[in-house]
């Protein structure tokens, strides 16, 4: 979709700060950045953008579904883009590093566990902590 596009369609205005931000989020489609992250990576190609303005977009853009935030144990906020598809997320102790992993038989599971007790599930979110093996 278009980067101008999808800002308005998420009922914000277009800004340079806005189509820089997402711009950046879409040719790194598998990463999780940080607000910190981000900013490096645009002050080295336009040093026009404050951390504080990326830490304002990226608020919009999670109120807006056009990214998510993720709390892992690295300490700090880590953004995508929002999904099309449903994934899951293993955070390496030891590196900090986020591996996105799909897997159908644990995603029917836990529909199978949430209808035996009376539920159907609206949201979640599976985060395995894990560390290499030695």
């Amino acid at each position: 979709m278009d980067k101008n596009k999808e800002i308005r369609s998420a009922g914000l205005k277009v800004t340079h700060a806005r189509r820089s931000v997402l711009k950046l989020l879409e040719t790194h489609p598998h990463s999780h950045l940080s607000a910190y992250d981000i900013h490096q990576q645009l002050f080295d190609k336009e040093k026009s953008i404050g951390i504080a303005t990326v830490y304002r977009v990226l608020n919009q853009f999670v109120e807006a579904g056009i990214c998510v935030r993720h709390n892992f144990e690295t300490g700090q906020s880590l953004y995508e883009l929002a999904p099309d598809v449903h994934h899951d997320h293993m955070v390496c102790l030891s590196t900090g590093m986020v591996i996105e992993f799909e897997d159908k038989l644990i995603e029917e599971r836990q529909k199978k566990m949430a209808a035996e007790k009376g539920y159907k599930i609206i949201d979640h979110s599976l985060i395995l902590y894990v560390e290499p093996i030695d």
